[in-house]
């Protein structure tokens, strides 16, 4: 309920209430400004507030209906070296200033003054010192009188002196009736509160570095610029939350709640809460510019890095893999929950392996998988020399929740070699270096360190796949070295180290038996073909090996086919859907390899040309064969064009008798050639550049280049 007051004191809200409503933000910033003339000393005041608000939390009302402050003191965040390098000298050229301040507040304050005239009073007193010490110094002769005031009001009703006291200044009367000051202490409180964030963000901006954000840039002219208006309202909160402190003194029964105080508080409240949402959001801007030019200096360091020569690979790998000092920052997956420094690797070669959280062991990475295992099982002096690292991207503007690090957890036990502990320990910047210098975008990518840290290949993934350990150790001149030894050859194509792709192709091989792979997805032209190929060859008198590999994208026709296949004995085929892809896969790697070292076109390069072939093959709806005896002698062509071609045996059987069964092959297939085809390639992902000219594997003509865009989802 409203009531009656003092008038000298209503009069004075009536003119308070008139401030808020036709105040000149200009005018007063002028008054403010002309107040300031600092003497050029600095003084870090931080602990100082540390102090301040370790009173104001303590001093909570400890009457029915208040909850007590924070126990934990403020002063255990203080470091005691703060102490030691002069806290308390800079304390004792301070004190003097707090006690006049102090003073000059109880005074007028008090005596019912101007807030305005008061706040202005304040700012001359502190005429000499820097805005942010200014607003802590009043807050300390604030914190003084508020201190005060609560420790006698805690103590009175236990200690002797502070009830003598409490007597005098007649606040047990006004303490014993906490339900009608309840609302006044909270929004004292409140205030109190809000002060103090403001207080904090104007210390923040002059600790903001200059190294990256000077004061005389436009972001911190433009931040800082109402500042002199921020340290006013904050002190004018200050005059308003002590002259309801000293309201109370005196007044014993006689003082009263008015909505007009409780206005004047929330006012202010409104006012100063509006100031630190305005700071805030001006500082997380500096912050903003900040981080900016943080990543941008970090990012030219890890390049410096990078192109350095160093004794080790330590620092390229701490560089990389970040990791604090009690952490371990290895995690082996194969055994279970071992974590390891960063030091089992030192000097050895190090294979990045980059990837998305969620990629596949057995889709993706299976031939890495097994040639990592079988060396560990097998070690040679070479392979017991590299080890693997899995390095996960993630997006770092995406929360990481539970799932996701339960998803993480669950592919680190899975794979045998080493991963990071935790995906945060690859840095953004790191993460922008990879991209950029690295190429990684989605699919993943295997990064060869040598023993010096120097990179000695981008991307190591395609070689594996093709050769596997004979890769070791892998860097671009043993690929290129290795492309310079190939030829196009069925075990090329299609066999790797160890026959994982499958184990009969080796002994056909050997046996000079025709082998034929072919694939499509139409189930009836692989019916005709397969029927028609056998017969030939049942006729010519020459065994024939046949083999299904689908597409590169096995859907569900695929998988119907491979089992319709089987039931209907037409041929082998592979027995699982993952080694479908693995047969594209492959080639793909040819693809990226040759882009990546092969200097000269499709035109001039023949195993460019062959790898092109098969992959227009795989681009095209229809059904496609090649057909190989030995390791070297090939023919291919698209589905109708090799099922006319057996079609047609006893037009080129006599042939066959004299040039060999798979030169016959070829040179009826010349004369089927058209001269209206439409081939066409969709290349696989390119962690490059695409090629600017790609040439048609039948008329060698340039092919029109095209963007397309495709769901690979049944």
């Amino acid at each position: 309920m409203e009531v009656s007051i003092v008038p000298q004191k209503m009069q004075q809200l009536r003119r308070d209430r008139h401030m808020f409503a036709t105040s000149d933000d200009h005018v007063m910033l002028k008054q403010v400004e002309a107040t300031h003339a600092h003497d050029g000393r600095q003084f870090d005041v931080e602990p100082l507030l540390h102090i301040i608000e370790d009173i104001f939390q303590s001093a909570s009302p400890s009457i029915p209906g208040f909850v007590q402050g924070s126990t934990q003191t403020q002063l255990d965040l203080l470091d005691d070296k703060a102490f030691q390098s002069g806290f308390f000298d800079m304390l004792d050229l301070l004190a003097s200033t707090i006690n006049k301040v102090s003073c000059e507040i109880s005074c007028k304050c008090s005596g019912g003054g101007d807030a305005h005239a008061t706040t202005l009073g304040i700012l001359n007193t502190l005429a000499s010192y820097t805005w942010d010490a200014k607003v802590v110094l009043a807050m300390a002769a604030f914190a003084l009188n508020y201190g005060e005031f609560w420790v006698v009001a805690q103590l009175y009703p236990t200690n002797p002196l502070a009830k003598s006291v409490a007597l005098l200044k007649q606040l047990p009367e006004i303490l014993e009736r906490a339900d009608t000051l309840k609302s006044k202490f909270e929004a004292l409180s409140n205030l109190i509160k809000a002060m103090l964030d403001v207080a904090k963000c104007i210390l923040e901006f002059k600790d903001l570095p200059s190294q990256y954000l000077s004061p005389d840039t436009p972001e911190m002219v433009s931040a800082t610029a109402h500042i002199p208006t921020e340290v006013y309202w904050t002190i004018r909160s200050i005059v308003a939350c002590a002259a309801q402190i000293m309201g109370l003194v005196g007044m014993g029964h006689e003082y009263m709640v008015s909505t007009a105080e409780a206005w004047e508080l929330s006012s202010l409240e409104h006012k100063v809460n509006s100031i630190h949402t305005h700071l805030k959001n001006k500082l997380n801007l500096c912050y903003n510019i900040i981080d900016e030019k943080k990543r941008i200096e970090a990012y030219d360091e890890l390049k410096r890095l990078m192109e350095k020569t160093h004794i080790d690979n330590m620092k390229v790998l701490r560089a990389l893999i970040y990791a604090k000092d009690d952490q371990l920052p290895l995690f082996k997956g194969s055994t279970g929950t071992k974590q390891a420094s960063l030091d089992v690797l030192r000097r050895k070669n190090v294979l990045l392996l980059i990837s998305h959280p969620d990629v596949s062991l057995d889709d993706e990475l299976f031939i890495l998988k097994e040639m990592y295992q079988e060396s560990r099982q097998h070690p040679t002096k070479t392979e017991s020399q590299y080890e693997v690292v899995w390095m996960p991207v993630v997006d770092k503007t995406v929360p990481w929740n539970e799932e996701n690090q339960k998803g993480f957890e669950t592919q680190q036990r899975m794979m045998p070699w080493y991963s990071i502990h935790h995906p945060s320990m690859v840095d953004p910047t790191v993460i922008r270096y990879i991209k950029e210098f690295w190429n990684f975008k989605k699919k993943p990518i295997l990064v060869v360190l040598g023993p010096q840290g120097n990179v000695v290949n981008t991307n190591a993934l395609h070689m594996v796949r093709i050769w596997d350990s004979l890769a070791f150790p892998f860097t671009s001149a043993r690929e290129e070295a290795l492309w310079g030894e190939e030829v196009w050859r069925l075990e090329l194509l299609a066999d790797t180290p160890g026959s994982r792709f499958h184990t009969d192709i080796p002994t056909w091989i050997k046996g000079k038996k025709l082998v034929c792979l072919y694939g499509g997805e139409d189930i009836e032209w692989i019916r005709k073909f397969t029927y028609t190929a056998q017969e030939v060859a049942k006729v010519a008198g020459i065994p024939l090996e046949m083999l299904y590999v689908g597409k590169s994208n096995p859907k569900e026709n695929v998988r119907r086919n491979m089992v319709r296949i089987q039931l209907e004995n037409l041929s082998s085929t592979l027995q699982e859907i993952p080694l479908f892809s693995s047969f594209w896969v492959r080639l793909e790697s040819m693809w990226h390899s040759k882009l990546k070292h092969g200097k000269s076109t499709a035109e001039n390069d023949p195993l460019k040309k062959e790898i092109v072939t098969m992959l227009s093959f795989d681009g095209s709806n229809e059904g496609w064969a090649i057909i190989c005896r030995g390791s070297s002698e090939m023919a291919k062509s698209k589905g109708e064009t090799i099922l006319k071609c057996f079609a047609d045996y006893e037009k080129w059987k006599l042939k066959a008798n004299e040039k060999g069964f798979i030169p016959a092959i070829n040179d009826y297939l010349q004369q089927l050639r058209s001269p209206h085809h439409c081939n066409r390639l969709i290349l696989p992902g390119t962690t490059g550049s695409i090629p600017e000219k790609i040439v048609c594997v039948e008329c060698d003509k340039p092919m029109q280049k095209s963007i397309m865009y495709r769901c690979c989802t049944d």
